[in-house]
């Protein structure tokens, strides 16, 4: 293999492209003639095709350098795992099509600019679609028919669509990276993206992003507030005079009571303005079922009421499909906050779409707010824990 030609590709490559320079030179080269063109692993390793390099230019060699360690950085081969787990789909056809995908995320990206876009290269036009969107978009939206299967030749490796290839060198081959040295090299070059940002094109500043505030699951965050404002210091705690308080010793005469902690008690107040859809109040149920759990299974201490512009309804959680949600006028839950601190709850959690002024001042108890999509919302008040609830 003329490994001279193919190191001058990646140096161009660097040059062209110097954000991904300490990505392009983590990886390993392998020569493997049962390669197509080149592949990666899943462990940055990038096999490569000696006849591949003979009949290919040094730029689109570099152009080649930069789409396989994209692969790599977008983390193709996790992210296809999780499709495929999620909706079934494995096998060659489906593992093509996440590769066909991947390639239509990074290929509007990566050309251009220094570096030709090959005459085979797979873009989202290629498929129909619009650019600027990721992989997992682009496979709810295409099948590899007739009109594809002149692409059935690509093959970018296990790196690209987590299907081992037998040419993988595997997990416990030479050279290969670790967990703790990918994450390292993939933070790295966010750092050189984000800290000059003017060099990068859109889609890398967002993955770049992404590295440093990687999305969590709503749900997670939800019930992580749910269970900070349970169990902060202060909450379901009062004095006592039913058990003496273990100072009394240093106060002989003194009867002082202990402080003594009972379970909180939550007030759930779900928006039912006629901006909210059925999903959305659906959603808001099972968040309450959820709540309950939280609180060890005591649906008693969960107190519902539904709110549009006033409070038409209030009862407690027994089961969530015997909850009433009345509603569909307009949004004050202001009225919601009135009705629920008059009982005098430990927590308050309002799940709404946003669009409601709120109190001015701060409640008499920790709030969290659970915020159905939209474009916008009005502005969330300072006192509050304001969780996302996606769609």
């Amino acid at each position: 293999m003329d490994r001279d030609k193919l190191y001058a590709a990646r140096l161009l490559a660097a040059r062209q492209r110097p954000y991904l320079a300490t990505a392009l030179f983590a990886l390993h080269v392998v020569a493997s003639p049962e390669t197509p063109t080149m592949a990666v692993d899943p462990h940055w390793r990038c096999y490569v095709s000696p006849a591949f390099v003979d009949r290919r230019t040094l730029d689109d060699l570099a152009g080649v350098w930069v789409h396989e360690v994209s692969h790599l950085l977008r983390d193709h081969h996790g992210r296809g795992d999780a499709y495929a787990r999620e909706h079934g789909a494995d096998g060659p056809g489906e593992r093509l099509r996440m590769n066909l995908a991947a390639d239509a995320e990074i290929n509007d990206d990566i050309y251009d600019a220094g570096l030709p876009r090959p005459s085979d290269a797979v873009c989202p036009e290629n498929l129909g679609l619009k650019s600027g969107e990721v992989m997992e978009y682009y496979l709810r939206r295409f099948r590899v028919g007739p009109r594809l299967q002149r692409l059935a030749w690509i093959d970018c490796g296990s790196g690209a669509d987590g299907r081992a290839r037998s040419w993988d060198l595997g997990p416990d081959g030479a050279h290969g990276l670790t967990k703790q040295e990918r994450d390292a090299v993939r933070f790295r070059v966010a750092h050189g993206i984000v800290g000059a940002p003017g060099s990068a094109p859109d889609g890398w500043k967002r993955w770049a992003e992404q590295v440093f505030h990687p999305p969590q699951p709503w749900r997670d965050l939800l019930g992580s507030a749910m269970r900070s404002a349970v169990t902060a210091a202060g909450v379901g705690e009062d004095y006592t005079y039913g058990r003496p308080s273990r100072r009394a010793s240093s106060l002989p005469g003194v009867v002082l009571p202990s402080l003594r902690r009972h379970p909180p008690s939550v007030c759930v107040i779900v928006d039912t303005s006629g901006s909210v859809s059925d999903r959305e109040l659906g959603s808001a149920l099972l968040e309450v079922t959820a709540i309950g759990r939280a609180l060890s299974g005591r649906r008693d201490l969960v107190t519902v009421m539904s709110c549009d512009a006033a409070v038409p309804v209030v009862g407690k959680l027994c089961h969530a499909e015997g909850i009433a949600l009345i509603g569909g006028g307009g949004t004050d839950l202001r009225a919601g906050f009135t009705v629920a601190l008059k009982r005098r709850p430990d927590v308050i959690v309002a799940l709404t779409d946003g669009q409601t002024p709120w109190p001015s001042a701060r409640p008499a108890a920790r709030t969290v707010i659970g915020l159905f999509p939209r474009k916008r919302w009005t502005a969330m008040p300072e006192w509050a824990r304001v969780v996302r609830i996606e769609g």
